[in-house]
């Protein structure tokens, strides 16, 4: 936030403008689904520990970003009562703590729906709410480890590779919250009533995976690493090496696209055809030769314009520079960060970015309880039932 700006409600533009969501702060794909509602235009009140917690903050944290973070002591019974005024008001709420926390802590969808019957009550984990795990501790490869997906994982046939915690805490996690919560938002307009929404990273993944079930059931499926059509076992869907030990993706499934494929690379009278499968090693090898020849700036030019379905691998850093991205404004830079901007777009309410990440745990807490229609918070703050830092 720049130091002259006050935190007002009604500063996002996105289609959730006018939704208002309490945050109890976590990590990981709790803050990542509130962002999201938040780059939509809902307005987020973050509520977190005074000092914040290990990998939740910074002012470069960009999860954290389009919301205020108010500090409070949630083991003062104050604090619960002022967390439980803000939830009179709003639309969501979403926790992110091992199931039975937030009821130990007064704050729990029964004590939520006493004060608001409409709110709709979100709820993050890992394994769930209930099952065998529920109270175990656990990670993202953890949680994808047990659906069935990490096995599959990667092109490597002796070991699975996992792909950061992209799957399971954004894929199946966050985004599937997110998709909750706004079901639940529109059931509730209708019915008045709100209700708990039980997000684990377990189903989410699950649901995710549902194609690679369907492949299965059809028989045309093998549970083994890079032997099937898109984990690497054809070698016109893979990834190749270029001269200059950069890397191509290749994923020229259809006839037509293989075709344009062969032909860009100059060998389609050389290279075996996509319906020659016990030549498959050996097209694997021209292809790998072939690429070897350039350097992956020649390749992405001679492909460029073609349906050859090949781009080149970048990394984050490039990636913002890619003339694609940036004819697109995928990236931008907000308050002096790069960031993604929000998505997907809209015709008529495009969102925009508000807040940038608060650059200490309770750094908006005055003015943003204030804002929620809190009264007394200098007395709040006062006792150390609030923080500002």
């Amino acid at each position: 936030m720049m130091p002259d700006m006050t935190y007002e409600l009604g500063q996002g533009t996105g289609p959730l403008r006018g939704v208002k969501v309490v945050e109890i702060a976590g990590i990981g794909p709790g803050p990542h689904a509130c962002m999201i509602l938040a780059d939509l235009g809902a307005d987020v009140i973050r509520i977190e520990r005074p000092g914040g917690q290990a990998l939740a903050g910074g002012a470069t944290m960009l999860l954290n970003r389009g919301r205020p973070s108010v500090a409070l002591n949630l083991k003062d019974p104050q604090a619960v009562a002022t967390v439980l005024e803000l939830v009179r008001t709003a639309d969501v709420v979403i926790e992110g703590m091992r199931p039975g926390v937030t009821e130990r802590l007064g704050l729990g969808p029964e004590d939520c729906l006493a004060v608001n019957e409409r709110i709709v009550y979100g709820r993050m984990t890992g394994w769930g709410q209930d099952g065998p795990l529920a109270q175990a501790a656990g990670h993202d490869m953890n949680y994808i480890a047990i659906t069935g997906a990490l096995q599959m994982m990667g092109q490597d046939k002796a070991r699975p590779h996992f792909p950061s915690n992209l799957v399971g805490d954004f894929g199946g996690g966050s985004t599937y919250l997110v998709i909750g919560i706004l079901a639940a938002l529109l059931e509730a307009r209708l019915s008045g009533k709100g209700q708990v929404i039980d997000a684990a990273i377990v189903d989410g993944t699950a649901h995710l995976n549902a194609m690679s079930a369907a492949f299965l059931a059809s028989g045309g499926y093998t549970e083994e690493r890079a032997a099937n059509l898109l984990d690497g076992g054809v070698p016109f869907y893979d990834i190749y090496e270029t001269s200059d030990g950069k890397h191509l993706s290749v994923g020229s499934l259809e006839p037509q696209f293989f075709d344009a494929l062969v032909t860009t690379l100059g060998v389609k009278e050389t290279c075996p055809g996509q319906g020659e499968p016990e030549r498959y090693d050996e097209m694997r090898g021209v292809l790998t030769d072939t690429f070897r020849t350039r350097t992956q700036a020649e390749w992405v030019e001679i492909f460029e314009g073609t349906d050859a379905c090949v781009a080149g691998i970048i990394p984050l850093t490039e990636a913002v520079e890619h003339p694609h991205m940036k004819a697109r404004g995928v990236f931008v830079e907000h308050e002096g960060l790069v960031q993604p901007t929000p998505a997907p777009r809209f015709s008529r309410t495009p969102p925009t970015l508000t807040l940038p990440p608060p650059r200490a745990a309770g750094e908006h807490t005055r003015e943003a309880l204030a804002a929620w229609g809190i009264d007394g918070v200098d007395d709040l703050v006062q006792r150390g039932v609030a923080v500002q830092t």
